[in-house]
């Protein structure tokens, strides 16, 4: 696994704990460094899984040859991008026949929403009005879409994430709140499966187990899937294989 946009990388790690082959990239120096500093805490089994190297989305090419992974993870990424266009088409680059590729975006056509609900109707207003940037533009579903297509990784599917709200469950974080319960402290913990890998890794670290309500996990798993909720969603998941 790749997993592009360490940051503190906890969601790399807990791949790792469930035993996954798991190469990191981060930009940052320092947040690299802290990655290094909390492998070191871990047991040799999980630091022998995980590896972490300097770079970004758009330094795949400098570092992997095609093909050289079965999925790659951009989570709350790819809108950050210098050149979101040429980072995915490096990530679709390095996946492997088959291989899943997960990203994370903000879902830039419902920005009104959240201000809007919670009465900040100046903030609401704006993002009604605004034109939106260039790159928001690339990050419209319909545009993403299209352009998995036109780089051999077609979507398969996609979710909402966090439809109800910050305070509630995102989607996925049923089968997350699992594995982030059994994996902190130990070697391995049972891992999910395909796609559900990728969305409890994301979703684990915004699910808190000890605090969500089952009934709001149970919510937001069945509105992050369904029409019309998804798309009102602050965020997006999107799986895409690749051809």
């Amino acid at each position: 696994m790749l997993d592009v946009g360490l940051s503190d990388g906890a969601q790399a790690l807990r791949l790792a704990r469930w035993g996954h082959e798991v190469t990191g990239l981060e930009a940052d120096p320092q947040k690299l460094a802290a990655v290094d500093a909390a492998l070191e805490q871990e047991p040799e089994g999980i630091r022998a899984r995980f590896r972490a190297l300097a770079g970004s989305g758009q330094d795949t090419g400098a570092h992997f040859l095609p093909g050289a992974f079965d999925v790659v993870l951009c989570h709350d990424v790819l809108d950050q991008a210098r050149d979101p266009d040429s980072t995915l088409a490096g990530l679709a680059r390095v996946l492997d026949d088959g291989g899943l590729l997960s990203l994370v975006i903000p879902n830039v056509t419902a920005r009104a929403m959240r201000p809007g609900l919670a009465g900040d109707w100046q903030t609401a207003r704006a993002a009604l009005t605004a034109e939106p940037a260039e790159g928001e533009r690339f990050l419209r579903l319909e545009t993403l879409t299209s352009f998995l297509s036109r780089i051999g990784v077609p979507m398969e599917r996609w979710y909402g994430v966090g439809v109800f709200g910050a305070g509630g469950a995102p989607t996925g974080a049923a089968s997350a709140a699992g594995g982030a319960s059994t994996a902190g402290g130990a070697e391995t913990a049972e891992a999910p499966d395909g796609t559900d890998t990728a969305q409890a890794a994301h979703t684990a670290d915004t699910a808190n187990p000890d605090t969500v309500d089952e009934a709001a996990v149970d919510a937001e798993e069945r509105a992050g899937r369904l029409d019309p909720y998804r798309g009102v969603a602050p965020s997006l998941h999107l799986f895409g294989v690749r051809s």
